[in-house]
């Protein structure tokens, strides 16, 4: 309880996005938290998790899809449409908006799962879902395991192509103050993964960075490490913290 102990107080996560315009699913004041969830729907809010296919994403079959039943298996999180401040469209980009719904459902974009009492856990961003060895990888899951670690404040994790394995997982990681920059950290990092993730998810490299791309709000910029990773263009960079 992280954030009882360090700040007296608990917690409530919660999840929502810039399309739903409004909180979707939280951690209720009155009822359990338990860490490191999302929560549950809100009442009103009808929330589900899809099977998903190769690329992650949630698997449609002619115009269908699929609800996860077993506890504990990731998917697409996904919406019923409805609900009175979910938005109405992309600027300019009709495809882009249509394809965000099938099967009657909002597909969110972000990975979860849900525990057999109800409970949600954001895995990551299907997007950045990394296909290791034939393993799907979630960034965010790897990034958590590796700021378990006493020397880690912040990490950034991203697939860079592989020959064989098609991608392996990568690390770039921020220390806290006190912590040396050495080889030695690197080897107990990459092991630290291993035995938290086992090896088919844990990171294979490690780069220390204490200067990682962060948006306004702080989150990593995954995009923006995987664009100077591969030397593809770096986008928009209006989010960058920092920037004018």
């Amino acid at each position: 309880m992280w954030g009882q102990e360090v700040l007296g107080l608990p917690v409530h996560d919660n999840w929502w996005q810039t399309e739903t315009g409004c909180i979707m699913i939280a951690n209720f004041a009155a009822c359990e938290i338990r860490p490191g969830s999302m929560g549950r729907p809100l009442p009103g809010i009808e929330a589900t998790v899809l099977q998903r296919g190769e690329d992650g994403r949630a698997l449609i079959t002619d115009g269908r899809v699929t609800e996860e039943e077993i506890p504990g298996v990731e998917g697409e999180l996904a919406l019923r449409p409805g609900w009175p401040s979910m938005f109405r469209g992309y600027l300019h980009d009709k495809e882009r908006y249509e394809a965000a719904f099938a099967g009657g459902w909002y597909l969110t974009g972000d990975l979860a799962k849900r525990d057999e009492d109800g409970w949600y856990w954001f895995v990551g961003r299907a997007d950045d879902v990394i296909k290791s060895a034939g393993h799907l990888v979630g960034p965010f899951e790897v990034e958590s395991a590796l700021m378990e670690h006493p020397a880690v404040a912040e990490a950034g994790v991203i697939g860079r192509p592989d020959p064989v394995a098609g991608n392996i997982v990568k690390a770039f990681v921020s220390l806290r103050p006190g912590a040396e920059p050495t080889a030695a950290l690197e080897r107990e990092l990459l092991a630290f993964g291993r035995r938290r993730l086992g090896p088919a998810v844990a990171p294979r490299e490690i780069v220390f960075d204490q200067n990682l791309p962060r948006t306004r709000s702080g989150k990593v910029m995954r995009r923006l490490l995987r664009a100077r990773e591969l030397g593809l263009p770096i986008g928009d960079l209006s989010t960058l913290e920092g920037s004018a």
